[in-house]
């Protein structure tokens, strides 16, 4: 059976362009778990610069994707390429030297570490070169805010709690301290796993400033699943969709709320026509 076209599209307000450089590809990843294909054939570039969304139902394979794009599992057929560099079938930590990292939808931290800590465990996995060294090597291309713990807190407003255990953290301090671990590696690439999730409304709007902050401030690539659909649209330049495993739509979120087979599949015709086509283009216009 012939695949439906994906609707695909580049959008001018992108915070990068086509010319960019080419950090992460996925081609034609396809992922079974016995009968079942969670991913289908799916194909993605992701360019130095970007903030894009990965939206879809429960079960449409989004975090299966993002497992096949960072090592954790290994695809049943595609090939997963980070800056021209063929990664497919090699461990997590291999993906993590070519400038990914990555979070959970559960926060995976050290509970019985203090939060500065857990950034130092981060530093430490990125192989940070104690202090007399920091004008010598790599260590000149690490933005500042990125060379110590107390640089990574104050970015990501973490800085009173630094000597607090992680375990009393509140769930959004415990999200926020996972992508201040991540961060830690000193990655070009992040992807962000429903950071969102379980957040009050202002903590919500809060996470994704600081999502568009990250990319701004630290010239990241961002990647971004999250099921708070209006709140992820308002902040990306580009939205990928997924439906039962295939990617259905990939473009400017103003297209992609208005894309026939989204609404059907995720949509519906009501949040299309009103909430979230309204939201979008309010952020345009704000933009």
């Amino acid at each position: 059976m012939t695949a439906p076209a994906v609707t695909t599209s580049v959008s001018s307000a992108s915070g990068a362009s086509s010319s960019a450089e080419l950090l992460l590809e996925a081609r034609e990843i396809t992922v079974r778990f016995g009968g079942l294909t969670a991913v289908d054939a799916v194909s993605a570039q992701f360019r130095a610069g970007e903030l894009v969304g990965i939206i879809g139902p429960n079960g449409a394979g989004k975090t299966t994707f993002f497992n096949a794009m960072t090592g954790v599992i290994e695809p049943t057929a595609g090939r997963m390429l980070a800056r021209g560099r063929d990664l497919t079938g090699k461990r997590p930590h291999r993906f993590a030297a070519h400038g990914l990292a990555r979070t959970f939808q559960t926060p995976r931290t050290f509970g019985d570490m203090t939060v500065a800590a857990n950034i130092g465990f981060g530093l430490k996995f990125a192989g940070r070169r104690p202090r007399k060294y920091w004008l010598w090597g790599d260590e000149q291309g690490v933005p500042w805010a990125l060379r110590d713990a107390p640089g990574i807190l104050q970015l990501i407003g973490l800085s009173p709690q630094a000597g607090l255990r992680a375990a009393d953290l509140t769930p959004s301090q415990q999200r926020l301290l996972e992508i201040g671990m991540a961060l830690a590696t000193r990655p070009r690439v992040l992807l962000l796993d429903e950071v969102a999730a379980g957040l009050t409304e202002a903590e919500l709007e809060d996470m994704a400033r600081l999502i568009r902050r990250l990319r701004d401030e630290l010239d990241l690539t961002v990647i971004w699943i999250e099921h708070a659909v209006t709140v992820l649209l308002r902040h990306v330049e580009r939205v990928i969709v997924l439906h039962q495993g295939r990617k259905i739509a990939d473009g400017a979120p103003r297209e992609v709320v208005r894309n026939a087979e989204v609404i059907e599949a995720y949509l519906g015709d009501e949040m299309a026509d009103s909430e979230v086509a309204g939201e979008v283009n309010a952020a345009e216009v704000s933009a």
